[in-house]
């Protein structure tokens, strides 16, 4: 059984991937999602923290109770549910109005649940400015994101440990001494990869140090093309803080540059 907690890393983990995906689908300027916490008798709210295409960092950090506002609608529904007006429609609350409509000026908005073992564990949102509304082939574009989003959770959540027998084991130790040893950086992705479809363990880095969430957040973001500047957006942080977590991770992988700091990562499995 996988608990909340590694639901909730790997909703978010997937939405950085997988949120410039339904960028591009739906053609939308404004994306954005979060995973959801479940409590008590039945409570949940969401909390937003990957934004695309925002003109603020208000979104960031939102809570949204289940029933609240757009968001919380399609949490209590466990549909996806479509606004046109956001700021007259009555079939939503407007807990969030200066937020959405006076600092971001969105007008019409979806939400999509995101479900896992018949529970929402996150949304995602896609929105415009502007008198145009959402029309019906970005929302089925949208649906398409949302249920590959939801196929992947699933196979992470449920793919079964492989079996390895002494002879893939011994392998993989070889494997892991040549990933060490070898000073190519083409061929030691090629054998990190081999040794990941193999069923091998994410190597440690060969230093032993272990490297900060955000300092993998920093990188992942770094990984996907992300400029320090966009990657300091996507994670609420200012960009002299996200070179700091760069600088900081490529110490410890013992590397000059971010380039070569994502290949270190990868090879050693935290990417």
């Amino acid at each position: 059984m996988v608990d909340d907690d590694l639901k909730r890393e790997l909703i978010e983990n997937l939405l950085v991937r997988r949120l410039p995906l339904l960028r591009q689908a739906t053609g939308l300027p404004v994306v954005f999602g979060g995973a959801v916490r479940h409590g008590r008798a039945g409570t949940s709210r969401l909390v937003i923290n990957q934004l695309f295409g925002t003109l603020t960092q208000s979104l960031n950090g939102l809570v949204v109770p289940g029933g609240r506002g757009l968001g919380g609608t399609a949490i209590k529904r466990g549909s996806p549910f479509l606004v046109n007006d956001y700021a007259t429609n009555k079939a939503i609350t407007h807990d969030y109005d200066r937020i959405v409509v006076d600092h971001e000026r969105l007008t019409s908005i979806f939400a999509f649940p995101i479900k896992l073992d018949g529970q929402v564990g996150g949304v995602i949102y896609g929105a415009v400015r502007g008198d145009t509304p959402i029309g019906q082939v970005a929302l089925r574009h949208a649906g398409v994101v949302a249920k590959k989003l939801e196929n992947e959770l699933d196979g992470l959540i449920r793919r079964p440990a492989p079996i390895q027998s002494p002879d893939v084991k011994a392998a993989l130790s070889d494997l892991t001494a040549l990933i060490r040893t070898t000073d190519d950086p083409g061929l030691r992705d090629k054998l990190a990869r081999i040794h990941r479809q193999l069923g091998g363990e994410p190597l440690a880095p060969a230093s032993g140090t272990v490297l900060t969430a955000r300092e993998v957040d920093a990188l992942r973001l770094v990984a996907l093309g992300a400029s320090n500047a966009e990657a300091a957006q996507r994670l609420g942080l200012s960009p002299e803080t996200v070179k700091a977590y760069l600088r900081s991770a490529m110490r410890k992988l013992e590397v000059h540059n971010r380039t070569a700091a994502v290949h270190a990562a990868r090879t050693a499995g935290i990417l």
